[in-house]
């Protein structure tokens, strides 16, 4: 295994001033609260707080918290990741508009700005300017642990610089339609959390039915959506196998679990080696529901431009295009 680059490289540091943009204190506060403490919050208090009150989840609120996982995780997986970050494939205006919606209720943030910390990945993938690369402090056990903390939730409020989006997402800036979702990410949000609620509340006809599914609909599932997709960030770049070359020292790993949580992220290992393509997927056994997805939107005409693999499987077809 090759080993990550010491990230004290001073030409490292030098090639990332124009990469990043500095983010005041009160900003990174809110990131800790939003995405590290609300989130661990939520997930330990779920079970006493339903033990306690008798808020414990019913077949409704199941059911709208699996729905909207899958919609959030496809929202990430197709949207935010493989349509706006890596241009896998283009979609049609209200294909665009759903996925951007999508990829908002898993409150991640708005799309230009999690392509542009994405896109930041992939150029220094475990080494200098990889903002969430858990070797970040080398590779001993400790430092490998406190690297996948770092991986996994410590990047949005220790760093204190975010993805310069006139840089890396000069494209997504350039899009009237993504400009007019961003502006609304906080509408979006919000909805992620009250729309569950709203619905528990008019089904069961009770505040009782309004609070279960805001708890467990809403907020145990923008905790899980959360760390399973952060996951990718940590465990992918760990733990795993690697069954394809990639540049670098970059140690994307191929993780089944993740993927099958994450409907085929966890296939991290092709993705960094070809990270243009529609599928990561990519040997037997490698189902990848997101490349399913996408392969329904082309033959429904909603999706064009979708770039499969160099060495298709069996009833793929097409060519990616070597990332730049």
């Amino acid at each position: 295994m090759s080993t990550p680059a010491n990230f004290g490289h001073n030409s490292a540091r030098e090639t990332r001033r124009a990469d990043v943009l500095p983010i005041g204190a009160p900003r990174r506060v809110g990131y800790l609260i939003l995405f590290v403490i609300a989130p661990l919050v939520v997930v330990v208090a779920a079970v006493p707080v339903a033990w306690r009150y008798h808020w414990g989840p019913s077949w409704l609120d199941i059911a709208l918290g699996v729905v909207l996982y899958a919609v959030a995780i496809m929202g990430i997986t197709a949207g935010y990741h493989r349509c706006f970050t890596h241009r896998s494939f283009a979609a049609r205006g209200p294909l665009k508009v759903a996925l951007a919606l999508a990829g908002g209720i898993a409150l991640e943030g708005p799309a230009t700005l999690w392509a542009a910390e994405h896109r930041r990945h992939h150029r220094f993938s475990d080494g200098p300017g990889d903002p969430h690369s858990p070797w970040r402090f080398g590779t001993g056990r400790t430092a490998l642990l406190r690297g996948l903390v770092h991986a996994q939730v410590g990047w949005f409020f220790t760093a204190p610089t975010r993805s310069n989006q006139r840089r890396y997402v000069p494209d997504l800036l350039a899009d009237p339609i993504l400009r007019r979702i961003d502006r609304c990410y906080p509408v979006t949000a919000a909805c992620s959390l009250l729309v569950p609620a709203a619905v528990g509340g008019l089904a069961t006809s009770s505040w009782h039915g309004a609070i279960t599914a805001f708890l467990w609909a809403g907020l145990v599932r923008y905790a899980l959506v959360h760390h399973v997709t952060w996951s990718v960030n940590s465990i992918c770049h760990a733990f795993g196998d690697r069954h394809h070359p990639t540049p670098g020292v970059d140690q994307s790993r191929d993780v089944r679990w993740i993927a099958l949580l994450t409907f085929g992220e966890g296939w991290h290992n092709l993705h960094h080696a070809n990270p243009t393509s529609a599928r990561h997927g990519g040997l037997p056994g490698q189902h990848d529901l997101t490349a399913a997805l996408i392969r329904l939107f082309e033959r429904l005409d909603w999706a064009y431009d979708v770039r499969w693999p160099i060495d298709p499987l069996p009833g793929e077809a097409g060519v990616v295009t070597p990332h730049g």
